[in-house]
């Protein structure tokens, strides 16, 4: 409950920058809201009070900028956290290949090696429904025309991603939800997010580090990274002691976006805990302190 009051302070923030075109000025907003000491977050930063215990956290204040700053539907604000050690550092590769799936496809049937048909076909026999009926959520980016043409072409139903890949994983394991399979290239700190949100949920999501470019490549090597392998659920997050939070920013398929209204606001969030595979759709109102206007001349 503590990690969805953080999630929720960063979604009233970044809501409010709706529409208006600041995508920089929205996530500054949401990051700001997040930890206002900071003037930004970053890989290896140490927070806290040195206390026990030790924990890793993976934050995305706002996953979604451009929706958010185009008044488009679909962001979220998302925090994991896990016992120390428990979350994969991708070093210095931002983007990585994903494969997300339900917990009611064994994810022994899918492999990022294996070809898109073959993976489609696997997905479709577990939901006990044709390909044709299968729905394959994927972002909306230039370097996914071939992984978009495999799709069509073994038949599958797509519905492509503006921004933001981190709902569209998490939607695969919901219960109802229209999308059964997540492929393709996006961020890595999201990747990592979601693996821990499956993990809670019972999905699975699998990973292959994709350096943009060869220094990019040079410098994972010299990490000691293997950008070959493929990445399982429990090489992305490990252990039982794993915890998500969400909030909607925007309106979208897994949550509602803000609402804002006279003295106030309203939220809508998901709450998950791994060991014991609890999901909590929490509905908040949150109220603002009484303006001090004495007549209607102050607000000129």
């Amino acid at each position: 409950m503590e990690l969805v009051r953080v999630t929720e302070a960063a979604a009233l923030a970044g809501g409010s920058w709706l529409g208006k075109g600041d995508k920089n000025a929205a996530d500054q907003a949401a990051v700001d809201m997040m930890r206002k000491e900071a003037p930004m977050l970053y890989c290896g930063e140490q927070i806290g009070t040195g206390q026990e215990p030790m924990v890793d956290i993976a934050v995305d204040p706002l996953d979604g900028t451009t929706l958010v700053s185009q008044g488009r539907n679909g962001a979220i604000s998302v925090i994991a956290m896990a016992e120390r050690g428990a979350l994969f550092d991708p070093g210095p590769c931002m983007y990585m290949e994903k494969l997300a799936v339900g917990p009611e496809v064994n994810p022994h049937m899918v492999s990022l090696l294996y070809p898109v048909e073959r993976n489609l076909k696997a997905v479709a026999v577990a939901l006990n429904k044709p390909v044709r009926d299968v729905t394959v959520c994927i972002l909306d980016r230039p370097r996914h025309a071939d992984l978009i043409a495999q799709c069509r072409q073994a038949g599958a139903r797509i519905r492509l991603l503006s921004d933001g890949d981190v709902a569209g994983a998490i939607e695969v394991a919901k219960q109802g939800s229209p999308v059964d399979v997540m492929l393709g290239i996006g961020g890595t700190p999201e990747g990592v997010i979601a693996a821990a949100a499956l993990k809670c949920m019972g999905g699975s999501l699998q990973a292959r580090l994709w350096p943009r470019n060869e220094e990019e490549r040079r410098r994972a090597e010299a990490a000691g990274l293997d950008i070959s392998a493929i990445l399982y659920q429990d090489d992305l997050c490990k252990g039982e002691q794993v915890f998500f939070a969400a909030t909607g920013v925007s309106d979208g398929d897994l949550l509602r976006g803000v609402r804002y209204f006279s003295g106030g606001a309203s939220t809508n969030s998901i709450v998950m805990r791994a060991s014991s595979g609890t999901v909590r759709m929490i509905e908040t109102h949150h109220k603002w302190a009484k303006p001090s206007i004495t007549n209607i001349d102050s607000l000129n």
